[in-house]
């Protein structure tokens, strides 16, 4: 077993298979936890606050940007903010785990550039664009509109893949799994 304090950050365009991977890497290696985002979104019923997300109003995730609270920070939406606490990151580093994030490549890019030494960042992506508009669609959760807007975000977030540490490709799922398996292996060891 490594010693606790590395920081995983895994980031993908939406419909990429980021979350099946993060979750696959969390059921396998018991020495790592799931960083909890803040969000100032709604909470939905099922959702539980400290589980899910931590739920902020507007102002106070404002206040806490000022005061420094935040490894990473983004307005996704006018008004809507996401963002990795440091006293999340504190929290599981005292619990003895190493830290997985799932957040979206601006986020992963802060925290690379706040904890460059005990960070890896792992972007997904799909073979081919035109793959990744099969996915979303195939999930039948968007709207013609809202597929057009996360494919387009998704042609902008691609831009962004030099920057990462590793690029793991989700052509078929058994083989992603276990590549990712392998990196984190080796980066924790």
């Amino acid at each position: 077993m490594s010693v606790p304090g590395k920081l995983l950050v895994f980031t993908a365009p939406s419909g990429s298979g980021k979350t099946t991977v993060v979750r696959h890497i969390l059921s396998l290696f018991p020495e790592t936890s799931f960083s909890v985002s803040a969000t100032t979104r709604a909470q939905r019923p099922h959702e539980v606050h400290g589980k899910d997300y931590y739920f902020l109003t507007p102002e106070i995730f404002q206040r806490w940007i000022k005061n420094g609270a935040f490894a990473e920070w983004e307005e996704v939406y006018p008004g809507q903010f996401y963002g990795t606490l440091k006293s999340e990151i504190k929290r599981l580093h005292e619990e003895g785990k190493h830290v997985i994030f799932d957040v979206d490549v601006k986020g992963a890019v802060s925290i690379k550039e706040k904890y460059p030494e005990e960070c890896l960042t792992i972007f997904i992506k799909v073979p081919s664009i035109e793959e990744l508009e099969h996915r979303l669609r195939s999930r039948g959760t968007d709207s013609e509109e809202s597929l057009r807007k996360r494919l387009d975000k998704a042609q902008e977030e691609l831009s962004y893949e030099p920057r990462f540490d590793t690029v793991l490709i989700n052509d078929e799922l058994p083989d992603t799994l276990r590549q990712a398996e392998a990196i984190v292996r080796n980066f924790l060891l």
